[in-house]
C-alpha cells in the first residue's frame, strides 16, 4: 500500500514524510524525476535526453512543469517500489493522483494536505524561498482533492499526529 500526498506548496509533504519514515522504515521516499534547476534533494536527477528515451519507451506516465524545472513519474520505478513496501509520492495536481492510480493500480492511500495560504507564506519564507510569490500563486491555483482518504489541515496537526492518522488508514486499507 502506498501513499499520495497531495497539496500545494508547503502543505508539509516533505515534513510529513519524514515523521512517516520515522514511525516505519516500510515508508519510503518515491523520488520523481527532475530535469532542471533548483531544489535536488529527494529527487532523481536526469538530463532532457534521459527524459525523452522514457516517454518514447512509453514509461511516463505523469509530468507536469513549474518553477523551471519539468517534473515527471517513470511507471515501472513506481510499480516497483509499490512492490517492494509503501512509497510515499509528492504530487499537487488530481491529474497525476489519477495517473498513479492508473498506472500502479488502486493500492494507494491518498492524502489531501492543505493549510491557510497565510501558514504556506510563513512556511515559504522561513525557509528561504526565493520565489515566495510564485508559490502562492501555485497555491491558489491547487484545488482541494476530493474523494481523498484523509484531508488534513497541517496547519492544526503536528508532523506525527497527521503521519500517525495516514499509517493508521495504510493498515486499515
Amino acid at each position: 500500500m502506498g501513499v499520495i500526498l497531495y497539496g500545494p506548496p508547503a502543505a508539509g509533504k516533505d515534513t510529513i514524510e519524514r515523521a512517516l519514515t520515522k514511525l516505519s522504515d516500510r515508508f519510503q521516499h518515491y523520488a520523481r524525476i527532475k530535469v532542471g534547476s533548483g531544489r535536488r534533494e529527494g529527487y532523481r536527477l536526469t538530463s532532457a535526453e534521459e527524459l525523452d528515451q522514457l516517454r518514447v519507451a512509453g514509461h511516463v506516465i505523469w509530468e507536469n512543469r513549474a518553477y523551471g524545472a519539468v517534473y515527471a513519474i517513470d511507471g515501472p520505478s513506481l510499480r516497483s517500489a509499490l512492490a517492494d513496501g509503501s512509497p510515499v509520492v509528492h504530487v499537487g495536481q488530481p491529474a497525476a493522483v489519477e495517473a498513479i492510480q492508473r498506472a500502479a493500480g488502486p493500492a494507494w492511500v491518498v492524502v489531501d494536505l492543505w493549510c491557510p495560504r497565510e501558514t504556506t507564506a510563513e512556511r515559504l519564507t522561513g525557509r528561504g524561498a526565493k520565489d515566495v510569490q510564485e508559490r502562492l500563486r501555485v497555491w491558489d491555483n491547487t484545488p482541494r482533492l476530493l474523494g481523498a482518504d484523509l484531508a488534513i489541515n497541517t496547519g492544526r496537526f503536528a508532523p506525527e499526529t497527521a503521519a500517525a492518522l495516514i499509517a493508521m488508514a495504510v493498515r486499515g486499507a
